[in-house]
């Protein structure tokens, strides 16, 4: 009798009604349920439960839950919590797993900031979490049994920045799983981390994710991780080197990986080194200026691990550049920190000069400052426009040659 019951058409839908009304009231039959724009079949079924007569123009019905409960006692010997019980599982305590989810959501959070002691205060690393609470990711992984995923994230960015890190030795050092960090839902989150460290947009592709792992030091892939230079000057004597200074003789330039750079270190002496951020400049130079160029390295964006471990073995003076908007000034505050850098061409009248000779785009994403000239960050702002680095490319062609 019961599964002829559960199986009626003007049954099922009150059933449901009935369910999520017992899941909101913690299983007390009080209250009533309502069935919208219902079929003949559910307002005859809703009529012989209330032994009221509804019209068919009535746009809603509504039935007592302690009337279907004793309906169903009738027809069929159990009660509706039974009855529900073998329609789709016992009847849940959504209030109960609400506090439980609250529970163990803010244990997850208590703990992750308690496993990444070394950021836990940082203005990112609080909008990480805020911003898994507020979009409900912390939630979904509670629901879905993982919310240590959240302690593991924490544990692994603890660790972070590192200083050439290949991706699996973290994962090993940070879950004791060398794959943990390899296309996984943990590896999302940190990435999500990363970003907002760097202020740079969640990642949308391979070549991103790489890009912010190596923001943090942590190397993917040691042969995709590449930097392109242009006549840099070596006495090393192994064939990086070799190859090195052949393209430097006839002004080519050349792309080195951080396999190279690894299996056989450089060191770049120079009184002056150049760092510029877009290939456009480097190409410029090597078609313009050749062999006469001075050293020029390209960091194509935000510098990879091989172009740092380039610049770490650098014995000269680094003249840093980046675009006009607010990445290259973070870059360049990077430089100037990391290797004592001294911009180039990255001051308040170069950039009123550039915004001068063309069209610009809007600024985008969070503000940084620039600490080697503070009005230049301001005077951004006032504007509003980002100026690339292309557009000055005959002022630095001008400082290469010279």
């Amino acid at each position: 009798m019961i599964d002829e019951l559960l199986a009626d058409p003007g049954w099922q839908r009150l059933l449901a009604a009935a369910r999520r009304k017992l899941e909101r009231t913690q299983g007390e039959l009080t209250g009533s349920v309502g069935i919208g724009k219902p079929t003949e079949a559910e307002r005859r079924v809703i009529i012989g439960i209330t032994g009221r007569h509804r019209g068919a123009d009535v746009a809603t019905l509504r039935v007592e839950l302690a009337e279907v409960d004793e309906a169903v006692r009738d027809a069929c010997g159990i009660g509706l919590h039974a009855a529900l019980a073998r329609h789709g599982g016992p009847v849940r305590n959504r209030s109960a797993e609400r506090a439980s989810e609250e529970t163990v959501r803010a244990d997850a959070i208590t703990d992750a900031r308690e496993r990444c002691a070394a950021h836990d205060g940082e203005p990112w690393f609080g909008q990480w979490l805020t911003g898994l609470l507020a979009d409900g990711t912390a939630t979904r992984l509670v629901r879905r049994g993982e919310a240590d995923q959240l302690g593991w994230a924490a544990e692994v960015l603890n660790r972070l920045p590192a200083a050439d890190l290949p991706l699996p030795v973290l994962a090993e050092w940070a879950t004791g799983n060398t794959k943990a960090l390899s296309g996984t839902s943990l590896a999302t989150l940190v990435l999500r981390a990363l970003a907002l460290r760097a202020a740079a947009p969640a990642p949308a592709n391979a070549e991103q994710r790489r890009a912010l792992w190596e923001s943090a030091g942590v190397v993917v892939d040691d042969l995709a991780s590449q930097v392109l230079v242009l006549n840099l000057p070596t006495s090393d004597t192994h064939v990086v080197a070799d190859w090195l200074r052949d393209a430097a003789g006839f002004g080519i330039p050349f792309r080195l990986t951080l396999h190279q750079l690894s299996t056989d270190p450089l060191t770049v002496v120079a009184p002056d080194i150049h760092v510029c951020e877009n290939p456009a400049v480097l190409r410029a130079a090597a078609a313009e200026l050749g062999e006469s160029s001075a050293p020029l390295i390209c960091t194509e964006g935000q510098p990879s691990a091989a172009c740092h471990k380039l610049l770490g073995a650098a014995r000269g003076r680094i003249h840093w550049r980046g675009d006009f908007d607010w990445t290259g000034l973070r870059t360049t505050t990077m430089a100037v920190d990391r290797y004592d850098a001294v911009p180039w061409h990255m001051s308040t009248a170069d950039y009123l000069t550039a915004l001068e000779t063309g069209d610009s785009e809007p600024l985008k994403g969070a503000a940084a400052t620039s600490g080697w000239d503070p009005l230049l960050a301001e005077t951004m702002t006032a504007h509003g426009s980002a100026v690339m680095e292309e557009r000055l490319i005959p002022l630095l062609l001008n400082d290469l040659a010279s």
